[in-house]
């Protein structure tokens, strides 16, 4: 997924607590306002490692092919 629907997400979890915080008619409005606040790093921090499990897998990646390139280089000579 693309960070930057990572951080749409967590823009609409802080307007919508704002929101529940200020306009919400249940009597408990306030703590679930918070309640989804809280959503905000969560979402956060799942697309920082989402993005940091991506740039691991390349680097695996390019470690492969460099081996296999070597591996080439000395049945070749």
């Amino acid at each position: 997924m693309k960070p930057i629907y990572y951080f749409i997400a967590s823009g609409l979890s802080i307007a919508l607590s704002i929101y529940m915080f200020v306009f919400g008619t249940s009597p408990n409005h306030e703590a679930v306002g918070i309640f989804i606040g809280l959503w905000a790093p969560t979402i956060i921090g799942i697309g920082i490692y989402n993005e940091l499990i991506n740039i691991y897998e390349e680097l695996l990646l390019q470690r492969r092919e460099r081996e296999k390139e070597r591996e080439y280089e000395k049945v070749r000579k």
